[in-house]
């Protein structure tokens, strides 16, 4: 269920909640706001920056045990997807190669390959939901539209996914480093 505006109930003369309703997760806005303000995604923007980024991503909510591959939901085409609440598990073949990662804390990003162009690339995704989740989705198309008015959001959001998946790449190399220490028993720490 994608929720595009805010869900309430309308009593005349009363003003709409800022939460966002579906089975037992209320999400505040201001809790949207506070994920998407300590990821990295939006490192070194300033807050107006922040709120016209915030402007372009929506809001979706997943239902537990539901699995599905990213061709059966067109909102996840190109859409860079970061955790709000929940814990949802991404499986994948990337060129031939499977790539699995579970998103759990707050600001886990998913989907980057395809959000930053896996159109040229095999990619095969998906999605099974451990707990209800919330996620935010960027989309590349949408992000694209700060070009000519923004290119400085659209320059830093670049850099910050560049920034993460070297730091990734980085612990996964250490990981295996440690692994194979490890089994092969080298360097006498083990």
């Amino acid at each position: 269920m994608t929720l595009s505006d805010k869900q309430h109930d309308i009593h005349p003369g009363s003003p709409p909640a800022d939460i966002r309703i579906m089975g037992n997760l209320m999400i505040p806005d201001e809790r949207v706001l506070d994920v998407l303000n300590s990821s990295k995604l939006v490192e070194n923007l300033r807050d107006f920056e922040i709120s016209v980024l915030a402007g372009i991503i929506t809001l979706k909510y997943f239902e537990a045990n539901e699995c599905f591959t990213e061709l059966e939901d067109e909102a996840l085409k190109d859409a860079l997807m970061i955790l709000v609440e929940g814990k949802v598990e991404v499986s994948a073949m990337v060129n031939s190669e499977p790539l699995s990662l579970m998103l759990e804390s707050p600001g886990d990003f998913a989907r980057i390959i395809s959000f930053v162009g896996g159109d040229d690339m095999n990619i095969r995704a998906q999605l099974k939901i451990r707990k209800n989740s919330a996620v935010l989705l960027l989309r590349r198309s949408k992000l694209e539209t700060l070009l000519n008015s923004h290119p400085s959001i659209v320059y830093s959001v670049m850099r910050n996914l560049v920034r993460y998946v070297h730091g990734v790449a980085r612990r996964k190399s250490i990981e295996r480093d440690e692994m194979r220490n490890y089994f092969f028993h080298m360097h006498g720490r083990y």
